[in-house]
């Protein structure tokens, strides 16, 4: 998501996200970009069935979503509007909103899981908590934060927490995706560690529609490392 501003050009969201969470507007930003995500997903996948087929797209929710009692019913009816296999839906959660949770958050997030979608943590690591609010939680996925990606490629230590949280979701039967992919020593490093799914630069810039409309139309294929390649992992994600 960017915001086309008429004097300051595209902006990114890590400058007015804050400023829409603190001022309450990110729930109506968030029912937007949840309506259009899965509205133009549905249509890729309509279109492009060869290119995409194990679709997934990732929409992100946010605290003040996730205190909405009418949350559930919200995604059920964006879901029924636009067509979309519920199962090709990953709602991404951060760490610090789970490790904060309370009760009705929990039953908010298992009646989620109930409509068919899958449930991320994004940011993962750097919630410096107990990990014991992962047994609560019905997650599919952990997202490795960039700042544990940055350091794969450069040896065991550099590497190693992203190794543990790797072999963390192994041991809980969760998927991995290492966010803020850079260079081909990372992207390899990872497909060493086992990590199931890979995004970033590595893979493509953030781009608008038509851009991707078109690369799905030509096969969908980005830059895989020969390593993720052979692997048979490599999805890049956006």
């Amino acid at each position: 998501m960017r915001w086309r501003h008429p004097v300051h050009g595209l902006v990114p969201p890590g400058r007015f996200i804050p400023i829409a969470e603190e001022s309450g507007q990110i729930v109506e930003v968030g029912t937007w970009v949840l309506e259009q995500a899965c509205a133009q997903a549905a249509a890729w996948i309509q279109a492009y069935p060869e290119a995409l087929r194990e679709p997934e797209i990732g929409v992100n929710l946010s605290a003040r979503q996730l205190e909405r009692p009418d949350l559930v019913d919200q995604v059920a009816g964006v879901l029924a509007r636009t067509g979309l296999d519920p199962r090709a839906l990953l709602l991404e959660i951060t760490e610090s909103i789970l490790v904060e949770h309370d009760e009705a958050i929990v039953t908010r997030l298992h009646a989620l899981k109930e409509l068919g979608v899958r449930l991320a943590v994004d940011d993962f690591g750097t919630g410096f908590s107990s990990l014991a609010y992962l047994r609560r939680f019905p997650v599919d996925m952990l997202k490795i934060d960039r700042a544990f990606v940055s350091g794969v490629g450069g040896g065991p230590e550099a590497e190693a927490l992203a190794h543990a949280i790797v072999q963390l979701g192994e041991a809980l039967g969760l998927q991995t995706l290492a966010e803020g992919i850079e260079t081909a020593d990372q992207a390899e490093g990872l497909v060493g560690l086992g990590c199931t799914f890979g995004q970033g630069f590595w893979f493509a810039h953030p781009m608008e529609g038509e851009q991707l409309a078109a690369l799905l139309a030509a096969g969908g294929r980005l830059r895989p490392p020969a390593a993720l390649s052979r692997a048979g992992h490599g999805s890049s994600r956006r």
